[in-house]
């Protein structure tokens, strides 16, 4: 039984294990590091499974702060993770997202705004005068306004994670294909990874970066985290009215729109009794008599459309307040969580990376995200975050 010695093991090869692996080789080029992937063609990942939406509508500063760093590296991403003269093509799109807004959500929606103009973001409220203006399809009966995201948009994930895969193994990363079945331990210290093909990783600091399948590979450990895989369903669909105006949406029900190439459309809406399981299977009548009539209400043009197919990926949830858990847990020496974004972790990638690198070999942090740390959920004292989307 072969075994090999590294100085970190990655669990994990989505765009989040791939972003620390690379921000690791950043800082330190001299590191012995590994990331293991089960599935290197990332068919049921969540990265590649997502809409590859970035936006800034979050309460909570440090989200926000995430988002904006999300921006950066996005706008200059091709030019600093290309290899070889091969530049990954993210095709950015930067329409702006509109989070409508009812009546009774105008005071927490303003404090909201606030927090956002504080730090920096560029974005607006918009009356209903002005979203009739600028779509005239909406219906804006029981709108009171809109928060309007100027730099929010659109990227491509899968070139957003071979991009940070190439650059990364170019820098020294070593891609294992395998599956970690057990971390193994040495009284309160990791000790490396068991492997399913029978292979053994030594190596005395581990990242969970397993996504959906993360609590499974704590539990290996002895590590319970409240993270459980939660099925999300989106469709594509033509309109067959079109409008250019049209960009990226946000219901009041917390339904949104995604506005596609050539006028399709790409709508989704978590649900609470979206089930918790490793199940990919789409439902059409979720669209035909749940999303389609909600939406339609507010844009009642849409009467008549074709459902063009369906998908379905999984959220990693965190059930005890929505939010990352990032760092060292509390009683096992080594073992780092990155787990538990809820549905955000395509645009937190490269905040997070950062974060969880520096954190890995005791850097000064660019962005504290200290906020997320393990230990409360080892003290079961959640984040308070409102209207988390």
């Amino acid at each position: 039984m072969a075994k090999r010695d590294f100085d970190v093991v990655i669990v994990g090869g989505g765009v989040m294990g791939c972003s620390v692996a690379f921000h690791l080789m950043q800082l330190d080029s001299k590191l012995k590091l590994a990331v293991i992937e089960k599935d290197p063609t990332y068919e049921r990942a969540s990265t590649t499974l997502s809409v590859g939406n970035v936006r800034i509508l979050f309460n909570l500063k440090e989200n926000v702060q995430i988002s904006q760093y999300a921006f950066e590296v996005f706008e200059r991403f091709k030019e600093e993770m290309a290899v070889n003269g091969n530049e990954p093509n993210v095709k950015l799109r930067g329409e702006g997202n509109l989070d409508l807004i009812r009546k009774n959500e105008r005071k927490e929606a303003e404090t909201s705004l606030a927090l956002r103009k504080s730090l920096g973001c560029e974005v607006d409220w918009w009356t209903r005068d002005k979203i009739k203006e600028k779509f005239p399809l909406f219906n804006v009966e029981g709108i009171e306004g809109g928060i309007f995201g100027y730099r929010d948009g659109i990227v491509e994930p899968y070139s957003v994670l071979m991009g940070f895969k190439a650059k990364a193994k170019s820098l020294g990363t070593e891609f294992v294909t395998d599956e970690v079945v057990e971390i193994e331990r040495q009284d309160n210290h990791v000790s490396g990874v068991k492997l399913k093909f029978g292979d053994r990783i030594h190596a005395k600091r581990i990242v969970n970066c397993a996504g959906a399948w993360c609590s499974k590979l704590a539990e290996s450990v002895g590590v319970k985290i409240p993270v459980v895989p939660v099925k999300r369903q989106l469709f594509l669909f033509d309109p067959k009215i079109k409008s250019k105006e049209l960009i990226h949406v946000r219901l009041p029900t917390g339904l949104y729109l995604i506005s596609e190439s050539g006028g399709n459309i790409i709508c989704g809406k978590s649900m609470d009794e979206d089930p918790i399981g490793f199940d990919f299977n789409w439902d059409e009548k979720r669209f035909m008599e749940v999303l389609w009539p909600e939406f339609a209400e507010y844009i009642p043009e849409w009467e008549i459309l074709k459902l063009i197919r369906g998908w379905a990926g999984l959220y990693a949830v965190n059930q005890l307040d929505g939010n990352a858990i990032l760092g060292e847990w509390p009683e096992l020496d080594g073992f780092y969580l990155c787990n538990g974004f809820s549905g955000h972790g395509f645009q937190q990638g490269p905040a997070v990376g950062r974060y969880i690198a520096e954190l890995l070999l005791g850097k000064t942090h660019e962005l504290d995200l200290s906020i997320f740390t393990p230990e409360r959920i080892f003290e079961n004292r959640p984040i308070r975050e409102s209207r988390l989307i």
